[in-house]
């Protein structure tokens, strides 16, 4: 039905623009829910806690911003930082300005006379860098300097900081951080597509109006497929990986007939859907260029874990808002143990790589192989091995990877071409990439002569295509196929053991970054006046525990909040009652189905209207799928009366 197609639509574009409101989507209660607990309840917390420098500064970004904090408390600290800063900063910036703003950071961090001076950096390593300035500027000039002044970070400063309120404060967001996960943590939308065991919709954290992606993986569907282990495989990949370039898993959980995979949503669409469905087949080089190196950084991230791949294809190439874009769907991808090979005949038909095919043992050629492939087509409109909707036997496909060379059209140069020809090689011990220094090879291939991958790999560039914000880049809701109900599977307690495994909740990087990406965490860190402990964070203060709220209570709370809901009803009932005075010019047919959708909506009003004023906690979604269906109609019909 087009028009629930048009209400799924709405919902998701608002809950994308974070409800419209001065809350950015989150719950009206986001605050009570993300609640600091007095410090004295995280005494188990502060005892398990790994107190290294890595662990909670390196890998935790808000474990990272707390420690800044607490330097920035302290002048010669604060300059340490601001050095930092001014490295990372240094690092990215474009070539032919290196010279100048190495000379900046010098001047003003290494000189003594400077106010921020540094005085942790050697004098010795201070003057070898200035020579090297000089002479040729490149991005880790400054490493040596940096790596000085983390090492004095890491230690005494450091140490202090584990004694004070900062660390106190992280001891409560990690309280927050471990806080069960369960279906009501998110609101639910559209569905956007399906996964192998089950749908994938759209869904938002209550708490902090953060879209994600949750895919829903049905616990009978995986115990008939017995697909128990792809699935923690996955899951337990997904949570391994922090990258930008590779979807992100924020929160695993399960509800009674599911387990969830909440990840990072992705509004603009896949590769397939843009390489065909937008214009002449195909992309201009500079945009396939820009995608094969944010896809060659993705890969990269996840070869450094020993993780290959393995199911490289457009499908799977997904772009977010910005036009950035990531790899999704790592249900094939698999941990190689160090210094060993594996071997499987996985993936898609047309982009599964030789030794793949032979059933040959390998490590992350058959990633290179793809990667080849994907450039081939995002340039010439089709896949290397068959033709666009070719209609060709699997076997006849495979034998094109085994044997024939791909062809090149007008729309290659000599670089396209020659790094296709590389990425494709048939025997792998001389394809690109496998050559023991893995992607930095494919890096310095002269196609990517004009990329920066520092820049890129901080996010810095601008895509080439930037997806429209106002459509939803995945099929109508009524043509995404439904899956059939299973039977005859039944659960047990050894499933319940499995689901306990899967079931882990947030996933800390993600978690923190969600907190600091949607502000929460600068409204919700303050500290008392002048830099004194809040209430939270003092120990001579216990506050009263608050008596447990009974059902009546609940009941009257919930019947003061009647007047909002009763007056959006009342609207809906005015709007249908007006309806025949508009339409005092419409044929008769026209008026009476007026009148019928006036009839139904003025008697679902008064029964909805009931079922509030009675108490019931929610309606069921069919009744609020009915609701807003009447709601558009009614609006519709208004409209077509006034024109």
């Amino acid at each position: 039905m087009e028009l629930e197609n048009i209400v799924a639509n709405t919902v998701l574009l608002k809950a994308r623009e974070g409800g419209g409101g001065k809350r950015k989507g989150r719950s009206k209660k986001w605050k009570e829910i993300l609640k600091f607990p007095h410090i004295s309840q995280c005494e188990d917390l502060r005892r398990k806690t790994e107190r290294d420098y890595t662990s909670l500064y390196d890998k935790q970004p808000i474990g990272r911003l707390l420690f800044r904090q607490f330097c920035e408390t302290r002048p010669e600290l604060e300059s340490c930082i601001s050095f930092l800063d001014a490295v990372a900063e240094y690092e990215v910036t474009p070539d032919e300005k290196l010279g100048e703003k190495g000379k900046e950071i010098i001047l003003r961090y290494l000189t003594p006379e400077s106010p921020v001076y540094v005085s942790e950096v050697g004098q010795d390593l201070v003057h070898q860098t200035e020579e090297k300035l000089e002479t040729s500027p490149y991005k880790e000039l400054f490493s040596h300097c940096a790596k000085q002044i983390l090492d004095y970070l890491s230690g005494e400063p450091f140490q202090e900081y584990l004694e004070t309120m900062y660390f106190d404060r992280f001891l409560q967001w990690k309280w927050l951080e471990r806080q069960p996960v369960t279906k009501n943590t998110f609101r639910q939308y559209r569905v956007l597509g399906k996964g192998g065991f089950g749908e994938v919709c759209a869904c938002q954290v209550r708490a902090t109006g953060k879209m994600y992606a949750c895919k829903r993986l049905e616990k009978k569907r995986i115990k008939k497929r017995k697909g128990e282990s792809m699935a923690l495989n996955e899951k337990q990949i997904l949570e391994k990986v922090t990258s930008l370039f590779v979807v992100n898993l924020a929160y695993a959980y399960e509800t009674k007939d599911a387990l969830c995979l909440v990840l990072t949503i992705m509004n603009g669409g896949d590769l397939k859907f843009h390489i065909y469905n937008m214009g002449t087949p195909g992309f201009e080089e500079e945009r396939a260029l820009f995608y094969a190196a944010e896809i060659l950084c993705g890969l990269s991230d996840l070869h450094k874990e020993g993780i290959v791949y393995r199911d490289l294809k457009p499908e799977n190439i997904l772009l977010d808002d910005y036009g950035h874009i990531r790899i999704s769907d790592l249900g094939l991808a698999v941990k190689i143990p160090d210094g060993e090979t594996i071997r499987g005949r996985v993936g898609t038909v047309g982009y599964m790589a030789p030794e793949v095919l032979n059933n040959r043992r390998y490590t992350f050629s058959p990633d290179f192989w793809g990667l080849g492939c994907l450039i081939y087509e995002m340039i010439a409109g089709q896949s290397p091995f068959r033709g666009r909707k070719e209609k060709v036997k699997k076997e006849e496909v495979d034998r094109r990877v085994l044997e024939t060379e791909e062809l090149y059209s007008q729309k290659f140069s000599e670089e396209a071409k020659s790094i296709c020809k590389m990425l494709l090689t048939k025997d792998a011990k001389h394809r690109l990439g496998c050559q023991g220094e893995q992607a930095v090879e494919v890096k310095r291939h002269p196609f990517f002569k004009s990329m920066n991958f520092k820049r890129l790999e901080a996010g810095i560039l601008q895509p080439p295509f930037v997806p429209d914000p106002r459509a939803v880049y995945c099929k109508d809701v009524l043509d995404i196929e439904q899956f059939s109900t299973v039977k005859g599977v039944n659960l047990d307690q050894t499933d319940d053991d499995f689901y306990t495994k899967f079931s882990t909740g947030s996933v800390s990087i993600p978690w923190q970054n969600e907190m600091i990406e949607t502000e929460c965490f600068k409204e919700l860190n303050m500290f008392g006046p002048n830099g004194t402990l809040s209430p939270d964070l003092n120990r001579s203060f216990l506050p009263e525990q608050q008596p447990k709220k009974g059902l009546l209570n609940r009941i009257f709370k919930r019947q003061r909040c009647l007047p909002t809901k009763n007056l959006f009803l009342s609207l809906l009932l005015a709007e249908f009652r007006n309806m025949p005075k508009r339409g005092a010019e419409l044929s008769p047919e026209t008026r009476a189905q007026v009148t019928a959708i006036q009839n139904e909506g003025l008697s679902y009003c008064r029964i909805a209207s009931l079922k509030i004023s009675i108490g019931v906690v929610h309606a069921t979604l069919e009744h609020v799928k009915r609701y807003w269906i009447l709601w558009f109609q009614a609006m519709e019909w208004s409209s077509s009366c006034i024109n």
